[in-house]
């Protein structure tokens, strides 16, 4: 193998320039573009645009399948638990009254998160080159 193989060889296998980790997900959260952060990324309430209208990243490629929604039950669950117990605790509520409030403000915050957090793991998959993401096509 010759110098000028070896070289080009040990060019290619070399990593791609890291992307910012934590920008991509805060902009993935705001519902935007995690390339540029000006374009919307939701063209509904959780379809994904498949590319950005501004930048005209590629976003088609994102597979947050399940994991928001694991996530949204998991965080949901670990707020309206402790406000449950605490009003139990400290107080004697109609049971009624205390499950539809309850209810409702689980189903409130569920359709508040369950958007910002899909965002958010498209910036996690764009910033990792995840499913896709990794490939410069516009170069």
């Amino acid at each position: 193998m010759t110098d000028s193989s070896a070289s080009s060889l040990a060019l290619s296998a070399a990593p791609e320039e890291d992307r910012p980790l934590w920008p991509a997900m805060l902009r993935g959260w705001r519902l935007r573009c995690p390339c540029c952060g000006a374009g919307p990324l939701m063209k509904g309430y959780l379809k994904v645009h498949d590319a950005c209208p501004v930048c005209a990243e590629d976003l088609h490629h994102q597979r947050a399948d399940d994991g928001p929604a694991y996530l949204t039950i998991l965080i949901v669950g670990h707020i309206i638990a402790p406000v449950m117990l605490f009003l139990y605790a400290h107080w004697d509520p109609d049971p009624l009254v205390t499950a539809a409030v309850l209810s409702v403000s689980s189903v409130a915050l569920c359709l508040f998160l369950l958007p910002r957090l899909k965002g958010a793991f498209i910036g996690l998959q764009w910033a990792k080159r995840m499913h896709g993401f990794g490939k410069d096509e516009r170069a």
